[in-house]
Parts: structure tokens; C-alpha cells; sequence
């Protein structure tokens, strides 16, 4: 299988690593850092936890080691789509 190959047939997985963006829960955030730490391009990700804002750097890769080391919780993998269409519901009501 070539590099070809591995794209091919599986359209959804790249949507969801081309959409998919690192969300944090800023009012479960202690600012321990160890998000930060794990970081393996060195993100400020501890900022974006802090600020509540999705991590929308372009160097980020969406390896998942912050989500999976934060010891609270914090974050989570999602769509900047989904996170608007909560946000205007909210508003909403």
C-alpha cells in the first residue's frame, strides 16, 4: 500500500483531524501545567486552558498528549462547530 492507499477510503478520519481541535473546561482548570509540560512542540496549552479557548494553532498536532495527562480532566477533543452551536444555543435560552 502506498501513501496514496492510506488516505483513500477514509474520508472521515481526515475530516475529524482537519476539524478536530483541543477544548478546554477553564472552570476545572488548577493551572498545574502538567498539560503544558507534556506538550511535545512546546504549546502554551496551559494559556488556552486558562482562557478557555480552543487550541487553535496551526503547529498543534492533535497528538492528544495534553488530553490524555491532565489529571482533572480539563481536555477534550471536539469540533470548533460544535462549540459555536452550543454557544448560540445557550444564548438562545
Amino acid at each position: 500500500m502506498g501513501i496514496r492507499g492510506i488516505f483513500q477510503g477514509k474520508p472521515s478520519h481526515r475530516k475529524a483531524l482537519a476539524d478536530g481541535y483541543v477544548i478546554p473546561d477553564s472552570f476545572r482548570c488548577v493551572q498545574c501545567g502538567i498539560c503544558t509540560y507534556n506538550c511535545p512542540i512546546d504549546l502554551d496549552v496551559r494559556r488556552y486552558a486558562w482562557l478557555g479557548s480552543p487550541i487553535n494553532n496551526s503547529h498543534c498536532l492533535t497528538c492528544g498528549e495534553c488530553v490524555a495527562r491532565c489529571p482533572r480532566g480539563v481536555l477534550r477533543f471536539g469540533r470548533l462547530s460544535d462549540i459555536t452551536q452550543q454557544h448560540l444555543g445557550e444564548r438562545n435560552t
